[in-house]
């Protein structure tokens, strides 16, 4: 009994075995063909929007800001040289580095020993020379006298002659008295024309004494000028310079004492581009006194000042390009000569032009905007100048267009896009209720079951706005960017 007891529980538990076999294989038949006759779900695809900031495009009129860079000069810069050679016995307290000089003002001397002696014997010269002129005419006046003597003396033998002659023609005179008288005559003849001669070398005598009277007034006007270049005067009022001599030093003729800079007549000397230098002519070709800003960063102290162009440089300079610049400064505004400045000048003025962002141009000269579809489309545009990170551009229609600030490869003519700095979504009340469709409200809690990174807390108050009739506005839109659409 035993033994069929065991029998049958045996057989038992065989039959519940294939039993259950058979039941786990129909299930699996079951599953794989349900998986093979049932139709794949295609997700519903989403046209990508782009998130882009724009501007809106106005026309207007800009006076464009040319950049460039160049040194302060002085217009005014002097060499102060010593005219003659020897000590320096005399210097002026202001004589140093920095020191502030008025125009005429001493600034020191030469021993003028040499000189002066130089001018004594002048004068001494010119005292001879003046005596000579008067001798010369005292000798020219006796001369003249000399002559006049002479002439009477001739015509007195002339007047004999003549009568001696008349006596021999009435027989009462003879050939030989004649003769003498002739003679008489001749001689007196001779002597006017030796007392002309005499008369010739006193002229001569009072022209070379008045030669050498104007040489000895030459001579002591250069003594005189001699001992006023022992003293050294300031040109001008300004600054000193590069003082490289003290009192007592001995210096040369023509040796460089210092430099008188003019602190108050500045100009800044730069040098721009040819295309530069073009859009700063008039119609006649002639450069514009154009108003221009001078500035110079001083480790965080600014300074500033004003300066309008003056003129620009006769050639372009060996090794050079570009035309080279000035412009006379109104005041100095605390820079000096040498400093490095920038220079912002104001071109002529620009009509119907439209200033963007740099990053809104693209590398086919043209920009994207956006319709009102939200969608992109291109607009070419003629690059008129660059001004820092902004662009100058001008093109039909755009006036009044939104235009894309931020240019990326992924953006093109035809994507739709989600404007960000949106003046109407800005102003959007935090509070504003929106009433979903059923497919967007299907959409949005899908997404929101489907998110296992969202806390269980927040996803439980998502889900119940949700299910309510109306949604805030500001969720969805938040919902609805982080799904991508």
């Amino acid at each position: 009994m035993r033994f069929l007891r065991h029998s049958l529980s045996g057989l038992f538990l065989l039959c519940l075995t294939l039993g259950l076999l058979a039941f786990a294989g129909q299930l699996v038949f079951s599953a794989v063909q349900e998986r093979i006759s049932a139709e794949p779900e295609v997700p519903e695809r989403r046209e990508r929007v782009f998130a882009v900031n724009v501007i809106d495009a106005q026309e207007q009129t800009i006076r464009p800001i040319l950049t460039a860079f160049g040194e302060v000069q002085s217009r005014r810069t002097l060499e102060i040289r010593a005219k003659a050679s020897g000590t320096l016995v005399e210097l002026a307290e202001e004589f140093e580095e920095g020191g502030q000089v008025q125009a005429g003002q001493v600034l020191g001397r030469i021993d003028p020993a040499d000189a002066y002696s130089t001018l004594e014997r002048a004068k001494s010269d010119l005292l001879d020379a003046q005596a000579e002129v008067r001798e010369a005419a005292r000798g020219k006046g006796l001369a003249e006298d000399e002559v006049g003597s002479a002439r009477e003396q001739a015509a007195l033998r002339e007047r004999a002659y003549q009568r001696q002659l008349d006596l021999e023609t009435r027989g009462v005179g003879t050939a030989a008295t004649v003769e003498l008288a002739e003679l008489a005559a001749a001689q007196a003849r001779q002597a006017v024309l030796s007392s002309r001669q005499a008369l010739a070398q006193a002229e001569a005598r009072v022209d070379q004494a008045a030669n050498r009277l104007a040489r000895a007034e030459i001579a002591r006007a250069e003594a005189k000028r001699r001992v006023a270049d022992t003293t050294i005067v300031a040109g001008f009022a300004g600054t000193l310079a590069d003082v490289s001599v003290v009192q007592g030093g001995l210096v040369g003729t023509n040796e460089q004492l210092a430099m008188l800079v003019d602190p108050q007549t500045l100009e800044v000397a730069f040098r721009i581009s040819t295309a530069q230098y073009g859009r700063l002519l008039d119609a006649t070709g002639v450069l514009i006194n154009a108003p221009a800003q001078i500035r110079m960063d001083a480790f965080g102290l600014e300074l500033t000042t004003t300066a309008m162009i003056s003129r620009d440089s006769a050639a372009v300079g060996e090794g050079q390009t570009g035309r080279l610049l000035f412009a006379a400064m109104d005041t100095p505004g605390g820079m000096k000569p040498g400093d490095f400045v920038t220079v912002r000048i104001e071109e002529p003025a620009l009509t119907n032009v439209v200033r963007l962002p740099a990053t809104a141009l693209g590398s086919d000269g043209r920009v994207l905007v956006v319709d009102g579809d939200a969608r992109l489309g291109s607009v070419p545009v003629i690059l008129l100048r660059r001004q820092g990170d902004d662009i100058l551009v001008r093109a039909n229609g755009l006036e009044g267009q939104r235009v894309v600030t931020d240019r990326s490869p992924l953006l093109g003519k035809g994507i739709k896009v989600r404007i960000l700095n949106d003046d109407a979504s800005a102003a959007a009340d935090d509070t504003a209720m929106l009433a979903l469709s059923e497919d967007r409200r299907a959409r949005l809690i899908a997404y929101v079951e489907a998110d296992t990174k969202m806390p269980k807390d927040v996803k439980t108050r998502l889900l119940s706005q949700l299910s309510e009739a109306q949604v805030p506005e500001r969720m969805v839109t938040r919902l609805e960017r982080r799904m991508g659409g």
